[in-house]
């Protein structure tokens, strides 16, 4: 039974569908169904029902979907155990933030690919958040505060932000001398989520209000300079706005605390060593390149 026709059947059974495994898996329609006709036909039974929007596992494909995926965990496993060294072959599929992934960490990505010729990297950017295990990442990078999960966390950095506003605004409303005052400003936002602030080693919660939302940091740095109303922001991100006087720091005698940088993966004993060496390598770029300015270890 050849490895990967089991890998390919868990990610048809997980994505719901033969276009959307072979997009995970970045090869044909033709190739995955003929992979799966291969399975099919030395287990004997039909694992997959096919229907105009996608397939459905028969009863069959239900149970042996769980044991397909521990072969292919446990096959992964023992290929990192007995090549704990040298180049990384097979696939690293990571889910990345729009706002920093592009500028900020697919350079990482680049040195990895770079270092590992055999290895292919998948990667998807974008704001929303990802369901690791529904959509068959290996991992993600993830900036923020992170909310209690089953998925595994290590921190590879942080990041520093500040309160924003443009002169027009502040000329226009004033400008909160204290987090209390937020509340009688309009603040632009990605959500619902509360703004926090430092007072020492205290830190304060407070619940702004506003009627401009976005879920990409970028659009709000560009909202903040047309004078919509005060953001909360990553430095990385209005450095050159500050720079230019486009945007100018208010409340600055309460700075936002600093907030982590992570690799997240989906439960399991141990992490792959893609994982494990992407890890590595967030951590050693994020230290060392300057470049990454608002962003550190």
């Amino acid at each position: 039974m050849d490895i990967e026709d089991l890998q390919t059947f868990v990610e048809v059974a997980d994505a719901g569908g033969v276009s959307a495994a072979a997009r995970r898996l970045g090869v044909s329609k033709s190739i995955v169904s003929r992979r799966l006709f291969r399975l099919e036909a030395e287990l004997g039974v039909q694992l997959l029902a096919r229907t105009t929007r996608g397939a459905a596992l028969t009863e069959a494909g239900v149970t042996f979907r769980d044991h397909a995926a521990r072969v292919s965990a446990e096959i992964d496993s023992a290929r990192d155990a007995i090549q704990p060294t040298g180049d990384l072959s097979g696939r690293l599929r990571v889910a990345m933030p729009l706002t920093f992934g592009p500028t900020h960490f697919a350079p990482v990505l680049a040195i990895m690919a770079r270092r590992h010729p055999k290895l292919q990297i998948h990667s998807s950017y974008s704001d929303r958040f990802v369901d690791l295990i529904a959509e068959g990442f290996d991992c993600a990078i993830r900036v923020g505060f992170l909310q209690d999960s089953n998925l595994i966390a290590r921190r590879v950095g942080a990041t520093h932000g500040k309160l924003v506003a443009s002169p027009d605004y502040v000329q226009a409303h004033g400008s909160p001398e204290a987090p209390e005052e937020i509340t009688a400003h309009q603040a632009l936002m990605q959500g619902t989520e509360p703004w926090l602030f430092m007072d020492g080693d205290y830190v304060i919660s407070v619940n702004p209000q506003g009627r401009f939302k976005a879920d990409n940091a970028a659009a709000l740095a560009t909202a903040a300079a047309a004078g919509l109303g005060i953001a909360r922001l990553p430095d990385c991100v209005t450095n050159d706005y500050v720079a230019s006087g486009a945007l100018v720091p208010i409340m600055t005698r309460y700075p936002p605390p600093s907030a982590g940088v992570y690799v997240i993966r989906p439960p399991g004993q141990h992490p792959s060593r893609k994982v494990r060496v992407l890890t590595e390598l967030m951590i050693e770029c994020l230290a060392e390149d300057s470049r990454l300015e608002g962003i550190d270890r």
